[in-house]
């Protein structure tokens, strides 16, 4: 038995609530722009809810989620923090998400995601001089589109890079990545993952995808499936349900991805009408799990199981308790 795991607290079978009717997700949430800033249900939302504006990139974004331009002559980057960096002929930097994969070639990304991550083009798209052309390639898209590769991976620019050279995408929510010329991660000498992903060989061997560990000076907190602990942010709401974590918040808070009911041990779920640990669909693409429907996330400077280094950061950061409260927090 893993010790981290605590028994104290009663395993639940009970489905996921349904996500149109729990956390308020029905309506959307409205920041005070009035732009939705994450729903459950963005395929049920209108065209301009979770994304337009607020991206950065206003009408131009939206029109390139539906027609993906061209990449052209790709050229490669060299920037002293990330190595080589592959551009278009524009000098725009393309990226990669890992929640796609290389083998076989399936883009993930799709409606809003498409919106903050325009599609490249496959069409017209010849390699870097100096790079392995046979690497380029293309994968057709659910709608149609042939969308370029490189070493098998979708490739995608970023709606809020608006000028040659930036890589404001790096690193965002953990899963987006500049493109090394080979199609890999151009992230500073971190590993590649495999194509389809795998399991960290790291994580301990029986533990939950969610799971409630006793810490000696928080008490009970929850963590995820490598042990390291699980944060909430005062600024979110759970009720309708949004986030204010976004783009460079989430390279320090990287965002907890979905886990199976049935895969958590010791999490409370809420009886409320509308209440639920429900997955959330962020607007930037990213699927988030919740606790009672706050968006749960790690912290970057945790960095081994035990870790409670994002314990009261910024005076609105705080580890999460089985119930979805904030551990410690000022009442």
């Amino acid at each position: 038995m893993n010790t981290w795991r605590n028994a104290s607290l009663a395993v639940t079978a009970a489905a996921v609530l349904t996500l149109t009717t729990a956390c308020g997700q029905e309506k959307g949430s409205e920041n005070p722009n009035g732009q939705a800033v994450g729903v459950a249900n963005p395929a049920g939302q209108p065209a301009d809810s979770g994304y337009g504006a607020d991206v950065g990139a206003g009408a131009a974004a939206q029109g390139a989620a539906a027609v993906a331009k061209p990449a052209g002559q790709l050229a490669v980057l060299d920037s002293q923090e990330l190595g080589q960096v592959v551009t278009d002929s524009a000098g725009m930097t393309l990226y990669r998400f890992d929640k796609d994969t290389a083998s076989p070639p399936k883009s993930n990304c799709v409606d809003d995601c498409a919106t903050a991550w325009p599609v490249v083009s496959a069409g017209g798209a010849s390699a870097a001089p100096g790079t392995d052309a046979s690497l380029i390639g293309e994968v057709t898209r659910a709608d149609g589109t042939k969308q370029l590769t490189i070493g098998g991976w979708p490739m995608y620019r970023y709606a809020k890079d608006t000028k040659p050279g930036e890589t404001k995408g790096q690193g965002v929510g953990g899963t987006w990545y500049a493109s090394a010329p080979d199609g890999k991660k151009a992230s500073g000498g971190a590993e590649d993952a495999e194509a389809g992903g795998g399991e960290d060989a790291a994580a301990p061997a029986d533990q939950a995808g969610l799971s409630v560990r006793k810490d000696p000076k928080l008490g009970d907190i929850v963590v995820d499936k490598n042990g390291m602990t699980v944060y909430r942010f005062e600024k979110d709401s759970a009720w309708p349900m949004k986030t204010a974590c976004l783009d460079d918040c989430l390279k320090k808070w990287p965002v907890v991805a979905p886990v199976d009911a049935s895969d958590m041990e010791g999490i409370v779920v809420p009886k409320e009408k509308g209440r639920g640990n429900v997955v959330f669909n962020r607007p930037d693409g990213l699927k988030q799990q919740t606790i009672d429907c706050w968006p749960m996330y790690t912290f970057a400077g945790d960095k081994k199981p035990g870790d409670t280094n994002g314990q009261g950061v910024g005076g609105t950061w705080y580890a999460m308790s089985p119930e979805g409260k904030m551990v410690g927090a000022p009442k």
